[in-house]
């Protein structure tokens, strides 16, 4: 295996992503506003993509999945209310035989 470096800190490509934003109405593409930027920071067009595309997961990333947990989390707890409704009827049924088997046992 071999172990790749960071050449560029987090600032630099927190940097990178911002500039891409803030001058992508200057370039007629945004592909031609990463090449410019990507040119004057010192890494591949490729890699400042990159960056914007994580840049851009991470910001709609938590409010996407908010909804999509919220939903879960209400199934969840439908489900925990169901098993514990489960557990106390078949609890209850456990106690209701075991005493009928001690009476059973007094008869004999």
């Amino acid at each position: 295996m071999t172990k790749t470096t960071n050449k560029f800190s987090p600032e630099v490509r927190d940097r990178a992503v911002r500039m891409v934003g803030e001058h992508r109405g200057d370039y007629s593409s945004e592909w031609s506003a990463m090449t410019s930027i990507a040119g004057k920071i010192g890494c591949t067009a490729e890699t400042l993509r990159r960056w914007c595309r994580e840049e851009a997961s991470r910001r709609s990333g938590p409010a996407a999945q908010a909804g999509d947990e919220r939903e879960r989390l209400k199934l969840l707890e439908r489900e925990v209310k169901e098993l514990r409704r489960a557990n106390e009827i078949l609890r209850k049924a456990s106690a209701y035989f075991a005493q009928a088997e001690l009476d059973r046992r007094d008869r004999w």
